[in-house]
């Protein structure tokens, strides 16, 4: 029985190293996403039905990922915590295949703190561009931050990398790395905050901005001709055609062709879910 309960949780960890050797939940819970919000987004602001399929076919499929580009690139908060749990996420991935160096000296350390701050520094700067420099510091600071928990593990052998061909599992760990009491609690907190945020927070953050009443794109005012009717209306840009736009015309409820098109400054098509 105390053997059986000494192993039970290097059984854990070994479980968690091949959770994120396939993704961890993060992967299952970014797919579920990648289909589901934009398909919300769009059945909410053109008020679903037939529109959600007139809008995709005048969209054409080479155009649908723009919904979800528009969303995250127009919500600070959902495009800097969908940019922490991918980082998270993909490290998480590479280190369960063994990328996180193990060993002491001055190499091994280069290549572990370059391997731990390239990408949240590459995040941090995209989400700069975007929404500001505080924005930028921010994102790329958490996602720093919840990378380490998964480099401590994996360094003193609580999480193990997936060998193949069945290799040995055991020993894989720095011998002579023995972290503080403090950053083994740390990493074990940061685990609940990285689940926290892919599977509660980030989802919450995606369907509050499918479900706000603004478009993912440009509302423009075009010159439209249906029938003998020809008059200003506002269109959410789908796509460009030459000199005019193919949009969802907001007035007639239906895909036009507009000329001579102006940009509207409001996104706002409807109220946000929540209010009606």
């Amino acid at each position: 029985m105390p053997e059986a309960e000494a192993a039970s949780p290097g059984s854990g960890r070994q479980e968690i190293g091949e959770a994120d050797r396939k993704g961890g939940p993060g992967h299952t819970v970014l797919v579920a996403l990648a289909l589901a919000v934009p398909v919300t987004k769009l059945a909410y602001t053109v008020g679903g039905g037939d529109a959600v399929r007139d809008v995709l076919v005048g969209m054409e499929p080479a155009n649908w990922p723009d919904i979800l580009v528009g969303m995250v690139i127009t919500d600070p908060l959902l495009g800097s915590v969908l940019a922490v749990v991918v980082s998270r996420v993909v490290f998480a991935l590479f280190a369960a295949r063994g990328a996180v160096p193990l060993g002491g000296g001055a190499v091994r350390a280069f290549r572990r703190a370059a391997l731990t701050a390239a990408n949240p520094i590459a995040v941090g700067i995209i989400d700069a561009c975007f929404f500001g420099p505080w924005w930028g510091l921010g994102t790329g600071l958490t996602a720093f931050a919840l990378r380490q928990g998964v480099v401590v593990e994996y360094r003193t052998g609580r999480r193990r990398p997936h060998h193949r061909h069945g290799q040995d599992r055991a020993g894989h760990a720095d011998p002579g790395y023995r972290p503080p009491a403090w950053l083994r609690r740390a990493a074990g907190v940061e685990q609940w905050v990285a689940l926290c945020l892919t599977v509660v927070v980030l989802p919450l953050l995606a369907f509050v901005s499918a479900l706000d009443g603004q478009a993912w794109t440009s509302i423009v005012e075009c010159r439209v001709t249906e029938g003998g009717r020809t008059g200003n209306d506002r269109l959410i840009e789908l796509s460009r055609k030459g000199n005019g736009v193919v949009g969802w015309n907001l007035d007639s409820g239906q895909v036009s062709n507009g000329l001579g098109c102006t940009g509207d400054e409001s996104r706002y098509v409807r109220e946000p879910w929540w209010r009606r």
